[in-house]
């Protein structure tokens, strides 16, 4: 019995010992996986973020009306980066003329940014500069006497002798001394009506329209216009966003508290646009517009009315809206609250 016994026992231990070795010869990878528990408060990746593309490299010239910001919209780049880039500081200032390479320089070579036109005013990307103080005017200076010298008048002498009330004895011969009373002052004015209230506000008052909000990425969105979706975001678009349908004249108002940072026609196949910085990672554009009501460097409000719905660039009336983050058109719908 011990015989039979002990062979059995070698096998098995060669068994072992093959098995252990096929395992030591198994892929890397799959000898070192393991289950991973995710720690607490981790959230996955929104199955809408994408990878943001190459930046498409290139030089861009800059042209009249141009901001760094729409030059980086149109690229779809970061407008952070491409002022990296290029080795523009932090005002954003540009030149017509100016070359803007559209990638990062070579490793070891300098950027040279060509020097601004003689006969060129720069462009400034829209940021309201600081108010400087106005001067205070001269003080006056008393008038020169003919001799040369300065004939000053004090504020004694200049004042007029104030008015007194008290009653002064007039003395009369023969009469003893009689006060002069004076005279009752007279009634005042009754104070003048002060008109109602107007009711509608000024022309130059911005009209914000309440409406559903949803806070996304640090900003509170709201939609942009209170038209139908007729259509829906695209990646692959030459112009990724959703278009809102309505009729010419409807108002476009900022989906989010904001600056103007573009407002113009210069970019091919949006219109009139206007884009609006929310902080240094979220730009919204709203394109075809009718007639833009903004400024660059004007701050806005959630709700203000921006611009005038139309069919600028495009062959109906609507609004062409996108939303970019650090450059990169996202879905709008994942931000906006449910319509």
């Amino acid at each position: 019995m011990v015989r039979l016994l002990r062979p059995l026992a070698y096998a098995a231990v060669a068994g072992g010992v093959l098995l252990a070795a096929g395992c030591s010869d198994l892929d890397p990878a799959r000898r070192h996986s393991v289950v991973v528990t995710r720690p607490a408060g981790y959230s996955a990746a929104s199955p809408h973020d994408v990878a943001p593309p190459p930046p498409p490299g290139g030089v861009y010239r800059v042209n009249k009306g141009d901001t760094l910001y729409s030059i980086a919209f149109r690229n779809k780049v970061d407008f952070r980066d491409l002022a990296r880039w290029n080795n523009v500081d932090s005002s954003y200032t540009i030149w017509p003329g100016q070359e803007l390479r559209l990638s990062p320089p070579d490793q070891g070579k300098p950027v040279a940014v060509a020097p601004p036109p003689s006969h060129a005013a720069p462009m400034v990307a829209a940021v309201p500069p600081a108010a400087h103080p106005a001067a205070p005017p001269p003080a006056s200076q008393p008038a020169p006497s003919p001799q040369g010298g300065f004939q000053g008048v004090t504020e004694a002498e200049a004042a007029p002798a104030p008015a007194t009330t008290t009653n002064t004895p007039v003395v009369v011969a023969g009469k003893p001394a009689e006060s002069v009373v004076p005279p009752p002052a007279p009634p005042s004015a009754p104070p003048a009506a002060v008109p109602p209230p107007v009711e509608n506000p000024p022309a130059s008052t911005p009209i914000i329209a309440s409406g559903a909000t949803r806070s996304a990425g640090g900003i509170t969105w709201r939609w942009p216009a209170d038209g139908t979706l007729i259509k829906r975001f695209a990646s692959g678009d030459a112009i990724p966003g959703i278009e809102i349908g309505g009729k010419s004249g409807d108002p476009v108002r900022a989906a989010a508290d904001g600056v103007v940072v573009y407002s113009g026609n210069g970019l091919v196949g949006y219109g009139e646009l206007v884009i609006i910085k929310h902080s240094d990672s979220f730009l919204s554009a709203y394109g075809h517009n009718r007639k833009r009501l903004v400024k660059e460097g004007e701050k806005v409000k959630a709700g203000q009315t921006v611009a005038e719905m139309g069919s600028s660039g495009a062959t109906r009336d609507e609004l062409q809206f996108q939303i970019r983050r650090d450059g990169n058109p996202v879905d709008p719908l994942q931000f906006l609250p449910p319509k």
